[in-house]
């Protein structure tokens, strides 16, 4: 059976609902899952959980869904480029559970590969322990984290054959790895589909195991920030 679907619309099909969690992959706005949030956002689906990186910027990425309000909250290790994710959060119309970097990944992976808990020394004595066990090991305190399992992922790939193995590029490695293993189902959009056998074994960056649904589309690529010396 393909694995690839027409458009982002085609590709959700059946799994959107009200309240789900969904697992978003990205890193600031390098490979987020543009035309996924975009299909999202027009289904109208609403008090939406993301565990994403960030949150976009205010008229981009899950920014997006931040604008329509069909998120209720957000597991986050970084939200400073959003302006309408401050006003929300500090309004009190948005849950915001903020997770250490490497903390937020880990939980991502340990999801995908079904441990339910891990014990990590990041965050012990902070805010981020309240109210999680706590653990000592060789003399050393650890808090227990929860492993993410998402009810779907969606990430970017740069490349990926038809039966889903993928190639990112660059910082995209960091967060769409571990999203896409997360999710019951993972959606993956990409800018080329190649066949069976065109990518080299030695470099995927993921299995297709881990792939259910395939688009391809064009992106926009958007910088955050753009700084240039002046001419």
């Amino acid at each position: 059976m393909s694995k690839i679907y027409g458009s982002a619309a085609d590709a959700l099909d059946g799994l959107l609902h009200d309240g789900m969690l969904i697992a978003a992959g990205g890193f600031g706005l390098c490979g987020i899952p543009e035309l996924l949030i975009d299909a999202i956002q027009k289904s109208g689906v609403k008090d939406l959980t993301v565990a994403s990186n960030n949150a976009g910027v205010d008229d981009f990425g899950l920014g997006l869904l931040l604008q329509s309000r069909q998120v209720k909250r957000m597991m986050s290790s970084y939200v400073g480029e959003n302006k309408e994710f401050m006003r929300q959060y500090l309004g009190g119309e948005l849950e915001l559970e903020f997770n250490p970097q490497g903390t937020l990944a880990e939980r991502m992976r340990a999801g995908g590969a079904g441990i339910p808990g891990f014990y990590t020394k990041t965050g012990v004595g902070t805010q981020i322990a309240e109210g999680k066990e706590h653990k000592d090991f060789d003399g050393e305190t650890y808090i227990l984290e929860r492993g993410i399992f998402a009810d779907i992922s969606i990430v970017k790939a740069w490349k990926a054959d038809e039966t889903g193995n993928c190639i990112f590029r660059k910082t995209a490695r960091n967060f769409n790895p571990p999203a896409a293993m997360c999710g019951k189902t993972c959606i993956m959009e990409v800018e080329e589909i190649v066949k069976p056998g065109e990518l080299d074994p030695d470099h995927i960056h993921l299995p297709g195991i881990y792939v259910h649904r395939l688009i391809q589309g064009e992106h926009e690529k958007r910088i955050e920030q753009r700084t240039v010396r002046e001419a």
